[in-house]
């Protein structure tokens, strides 16, 4: 049983390497949808009547959902144009690879939605999702280019400056900063990235 686990490991490991070019033409839609429903929220959010750190959260929570699902779509239609299965090896693994950061995440905005009240307190919400974030696409970035883990460092040290710039201030942050952090780095910045990817690749196929 052991020597069977540990072939199908190699082998999964294998497939992710092999197929790391294939993953990186995957990001291209899945990065420009994910950041195209971070700009339309954040936009929306803005002009939202949310005043309340328990409005904000549940309702980035559910743009994060939505998100999330619309990656998964996009990932079974490249599975079903490869003839593959969705829920593949590799798939499984890149899962598992997010989970933990995805459900801390989670936990935090529960924890923001139902326990905390400050509305200064929420605008550090967005900066823990940026770091919970970036871990997670690191992570799942194991075995493709090295672009993805350097995308995720980005999310990881603007994180930590904007945090340290947070701190520093004496002045209080407007509520609607929030919409603002999120659209730009769950947005603009994914969408920036998605496209790179697009034009990128298109160029490698033309050569």
């Amino acid at each position: 049983m052991n020597n069977n686990w540990a072939a199908d490991h190699l082998q999964t490991i294998r497939t992710l390497m092999e197929r790391s070019a294939v993953y990186r033409r995957a990001l291209a839609p899945i990065m420009t949808f994910t950041g195209s429903v971070g700009v339309v929220a954040a936009i929306v959010g803005w002009f939202l009547p949310i005043e309340s750190v328990r409005g904000f959260t549940g309702y980035w929570m559910g743009v994060s959902l939505l998100a999330i699902g619309g990656d998964y779509v996009l990932v079974r239609r490249q599975a079903l144009k490869e003839a593959e299965p969705f829920w593949s090896p590799p798939t499984r693994r890149v899962t598992q690879a997010i989970l933990p950061s995805l459900f801390v995440g989670m936990l935090a905005g529960v924890i923001y939605m139902f326990w905390v009240d400050d509305e200064e307190a929420m605008i550090l919400l967005p900066i823990i999702w940026m770091l919970l974030y970036g871990c997670a696409i690191h992570a799942a970035g194991f075995f493709m280019p090295r672009g993805i883990r350097l995308f995720a460092w980005g999310f990881i040290v603007l994180a930590c400056v904007l945090l340290m710039g947070l701190l520093l201030t004496k002045e209080p942050v407007p509520f609607k900063f929030g919409h603002a952090e999120m659209g730009l780095f769950f947005g603009v910045f994914q969408l920036a990235y998605g496209i790179y990817l697009y034009f990128t690749e298109q160029r490698k196929n033309e050569a």
